[in-house]
């Protein structure tokens, strides 16, 4: 059976408890971001999505959280069960001089399956739905535009996209044992079955959008 990343729930404290410094500072903390433009977007388990965005070349640091829902405060195990109306989603911090919001957008369809409702991959429930975010009505011009021009190509076959277009109100940064999960846990078995492939088929078909290796 295929891992889920809500099957992880309870496990992933235990586990950053034995491999992360406790003196580890917040992800938003360690950086100052403040000149960085921000975008916001839910595509399935964050522990991906933050992954996929950092391999962007222009993207200073994606951060995982939850937006999309009314509750306040909102907790990973609240999430988990579906409890919320909120989604996993990620904050993008970004240099507008080298990617521009559009590219963003296209990242974000490029890298997940809008098509699928209320999931991605082995993960389903609300919390996995897709939402792309707007702060203004030049960012929901440019997430319409895109949906239209892909309805248009048949981009993605004849197939319904479900993607919801919200403004966005508020984000909800996430656990600090979630942040960078895939990068500090690359053999758990959600990120060895899940996560690292869907980031390594990204790179592969979208290339153009990623930063140099460092050797």
């Amino acid at each position: 059976m295929l891992n889920s990343c809500k099957s992880n729930t309870k496990k992933p404290i235990a586990d950053v408890a034995q491999v992360v410094p406790s003196a580890i500072e917040n992800t938003v903390a360690q950086d100052n971001l403040s000149s960085y433009e921000t975008a916001y977007f839910a595509s399935g388990c964050f522990w991906c999505v933050e992954a996929i965005f950092e391999s962007v070349n222009g993207v200073k640091e994606a951060v995982s959280g939850y937006a999309g829902g009314a509750e306040e405060n909102p907790t990973y195990e609240m999430i988990g069960r579906g409890t919320t109306s909120h989604a996993e989603a990620v904050a993008v911090y970004y240099n507008p001089d080298i990617i521009s919001f559009t590219t963003l957008v296209a990242v974000f369809f490029d890298s997940h399956d809008p098509t699928t409702l209320n999931r991605q991959g082995p993960d389903s429930g609300t919390q996995y739905r897709s939402i792309a975010f707007y702060e203004n009505e030049r960012e929901q011009r440019i997430i319409n535009d895109y949906i239209t021009s892909a309805i248009r190509s048949n981009l993605f076959g004849n197939k319904k996209i479900y993607t919801e277009v919200k403004p966005f109100e508020k984000f909800w940064e996430a656990e600090e044992y979630h942040q960078d999960y895939e990068r500090k846990h690359p053999n758990n078995a959600y990120i060895k079955q899940v996560s690292i492939p869907r980031l390594n088929a990204f790179k592969k078909n979208f290339s153009k959008y990623l930063k140099e290796e460092k050797h």
